[in-house]
């Protein structure tokens, strides 16, 4: 088969025709846009045929194939410098993102608390005097609670209840923390030197 007019570029213009002697079951489609995009079979293909271009022509076709790859691989970028730098056109406006309802893994997942980022940590020999006098107000704490007592990091405060409370697993107390019993009884004795003497 021969290419009739004049074609710029490296486009080939004798090629070879293979028909395949398998059959392949194949069907012409069509589409009408008049009956709101109807399929419809036109009819079936009983003779496939390839072309390919004669060996003389195989090594420039082999080259516009390649720059046809690299053309459509590569990808064009555009830099445009905006002159309002204000930002608004990046900002999206209401109504444009579209609000969906969230799937039930999202639902499940617990908000991060950004809270703690805002939150400066004491001094630690500050904070330990800061906890035993809370602890000789009430002697169990949650660990909700000493946060809002604190307003420090809930890390910090694990590290230093690790140091000076004992956390209840269990009984009436269950979820609080309690000093250790070496820290009750200088709690106990400070009380007992700060109270007057009887007269």
């Amino acid at each position: 088969m021969e290419l009739l007019g004049t074609e710029s570029g490296r486009v080939p213009k004798c090629y070879s025709m293979d028909m395949s002697t398998d059959f392949i079951p194949m069907s012409v489609f069509s589409e009408s846009k008049q009956a709101s995009g109807r399929v419809s079979v036109e009819g079936k293909i009983y003779h496939k045929f390839d072309m390919k271009p004669h060996n003389e022509n195989m090594e420039e076709y082999g080259k516009l194939c390649r720059e046809r790859t690299n053309k459509y691989m590569t990808k064009t970028r555009q830099i445009q410098v905006i002159d309002n730098d204000k930002g608004a056109h990046m900002r999206p406006m209401p109504g444009l993102i579209p609000i969906r309802p969230l799937s039930q893994n999202e639902k499940r997942k617990t908000p991060v608390k950004g809270s703690d980022t805002k939150r400066t940590r004491r001094d630690r020999g500050e904070m330990e005097d800061i906890m035993f006098k809370l602890f000789e107000r009430q002697s169990n704490w949650t660990l909700k609670h000493l946060i809002s007592e604190t307003d420090q990091p809930e890390q910090f405060l694990k590290d230093l209840l690790k140091d000076l409370c004992i956390y209840n697993n269990k009984g009436s107390n269950q979820g609080t923390y309690e000093l250790k019993p070496e820290y009750k009884r200088s709690t106990e004795e400070q009380e007992q030197e700060q109270e007057p003497p009887s007269k």
